[in-house]
């Protein structure tokens, strides 16, 4: 099973978690989140989220999601990548973790390929009721 880590701003990750467990119906095992404020020194919390990936790892890989590509977050996540080992996607969204969830017994590059696209198809444009006009 992939662990997965969500490292976003504020309570980003832990409502992301929440929501996904609301969806999946259950509490996901090996899910957490790791919250970095304005205060947060980026280093400190890289060796938190080193601790949580140690914890998440079954030894078949973690999967971290980070919020915006360039901001905290995802600096700090970029430093512990190690490819085929930790992996990480930038601009995480619900459908981005529920479907990483249900895909996350797969190989490690599966469940990142079936998050991206999940993220990628997850945005679409909604019209009312009724209406004909399409992107």
């Amino acid at each position: 099973m992939i662990g997965i880590l969500i490292i976003a701003h504020g309570n980003l990750g832990d409502s992301l978690v929440h929501c996904a467990n609301h969806v999946v119906g259950d509490k996901a095992p090996y899910l957490t989140d790791l919250s970095i404020s304005v205060n947060d020194d980026p280093d400190l919390a890289g060796d938190t989220a080193q601790k949580l990936i140690k914890q998440l790892d079954l030894g078949e890989g973690v999967l971290i999601l980070c919020d915006i590509c360039g901001a905290t977050p995802c600096n700090i996540a970029t430093r512990l990548v190690i490819p085929g080992r930790v992996e990480c996607l930038a601009g995480v969204n619900l459908p981005m973790l529920v479907r990483a969830l249900t895909y996350r017994n797969e190989p490690l590059a599966v469940v990142v390929e079936k998050a991206f696209n999940g993220a990628r198809n997850g945005v679409i444009p909604i019209f009312p009721a009724g209406a004909r006009n399409a992107i």
